[in-house]
């Protein structure tokens, strides 16, 4: 990978809303900022924005310059001096790990003879899940967090800014910027005051219901499953699970994204927040799934086994999901990016969103063309994925 670039570390510039000048800070990662004063900013609700998470990237080697993630946290001040918004920023030199995929973008820039890489993408690492990018203790500090990523962006000679998998809450800042707005589709399962799994089954057609019977029946044959929290995780635990999640990352990305030592920090610093479900054999772990507990959602993240076992996936991933979240009392579940074979198992599909400043005035137009026709693609998709959801129909 690419060395580290050499960025300025203040971009002083006008803010969106024209009234005053704004001076933003970028930071050399996450960790090097105090963990009250990010958290002030992104507040309790979404895991993978608190500091905790976003440190253990940076600090296993996970997200890292050398791994063509280039920490850049952005920060406005407010007018007491402390951080008023907060943003997570990475110079990327490629687009692994981001689950919106612009290779056809890059290409295409490069085919004119442009540079696509270095760009700044304001995301999660790794993480396909929804949530806030524009991290604020002051919400009126919104358009200049914007004007702050557009401005890190020019002044560092970067082709373009990407916030992917922004929630639809923070949607309205960025078109008021005239970022251009990308649309996607994952597949969530949502909790209707279910009283357990059956409760559950309950609610889908007959046919569907039988289906998943037999699926958990022949996943669970000679299995033992365990879900595993706080200090009930051991290191042997994450040995095991390290094992699962190289077969998968290898298969999947050609190498895993996350280094062991991210795991060990996850236990060690996140075990509150973390579910780890274990299917074992005769007392030997063969497979697994990783989740983290928001505060209204259970987010699958990870999953591996090192013995093939039919239908083991969708149990461990999403049917134990769905007991975990009914147990906890959590709205939904979400299980990750993609994945129409999701839809018979109950998770419904859901519009997940992206901005994008693009400075160069070609570029843009091109883009901007392209994502019309997209959005209107993905409009029709979900309306037939959503005429093929497993519930029964009254009437």
């Amino acid at each position: 990978m690419k060395p580290p670039l050499p960025l300025r570390r203040d971009c002083a510039y006008l803010a969106a809303v024209r009234s005053r000048p704004i001076t933003a800070r970028i930071a050399d990662g996450v960790a090097s900022i105090p963990s009250a004063e990010w958290d002030a900013c992104a507040g309790p609700g979404n895991p993978f924005v608190s500091h905790r998470f976003l440190s253990i990237l940076e600090r296993s080697g996970s997200a890292s310059a050398r791994a063509g993630w280039q920490p850049l946290p952005i920060m406005v001040a407010g007018a007491e001096g402390c951080a008023a918004a907060v943003a997570p920023a990475y110079v990327k030199s490629h687009s692994q790990g981001e689950y919106v995929f612009d290779h056809g973008w890059a290409d295409a820039w490069e085919q004119a003879g442009g540079s696509y890489y270095p760009k700044l993408q304001v995301a999660v690492p790794f993480t396909p899940v929804p949530g806030p990018r524009l991290l604020l203790r002051d919400a009126t500090a919104a358009p200049a967090l914007i004007a702050a990523i557009e401005a890190v962006t020019d002044q560092n000679g970067l082709s373009s800014a990407h916030v992917t998998f922004v929630e639809e809450a923070q949607l309205h800042w960025f078109e008021a910027a005239g970022w251009l707005v990308r649309a996607g589709t994952q597949f969530h399962w949502q909790n209707h005051c279910y009283a357990g799994f059956d409760d559950f089954l309950a609610a889908l057609s007959s046919r569907k219901r039988k289906a998943i019977r037999k699926e958990r029946a022949a996943a669970l044959e000679g299995l033992t499953v365990r879900h595993l929290t706080g200090s009930e995780i051991s290191e042997a635990h994450w040995d095991a699970f390290w094992q699962f999640y190289q077969d998968t990352g290898s298969r999947k990305w050609g190498q895993p994204y996350l280094t062991r030592a991210f795991f060990s920090l996850l236990g060690a610093e996140m075990a509150d927040a973390t579910l780890l479900i274990l299917a074992e054999r005769d007392g030997v772990p063969i497979a697994g799934a990783l989740n983290l507990i928001g505060e209204d959602a259970l987010y699958g993240r990870y999953w591996g086994a090192i013995e093939e076992v039919p239908f083991l996936h969708f149990e461990l991933c999403y049917y134990q999901a769905i007991d975990a979240a009914i147990a906890r009392g959590l709205a939904r579940v979400e299980a990750g990016a993609q994945g129409e074979h999701k839809l018979a198992r109950g998770y419904g599909p859901v519009t997940t969103w992206s901005a994008h400043y693009i400075p160069n005035p070609g570029f843009r137009r091109a883009v901007a063309d392209f994502l019309q026709r997209e959005r209107a693609a993905v409009e029709r998709e979900q309306e037939w994925l959503g005429e093929m959801m497993p519930f029964r129909r009254e009437g």
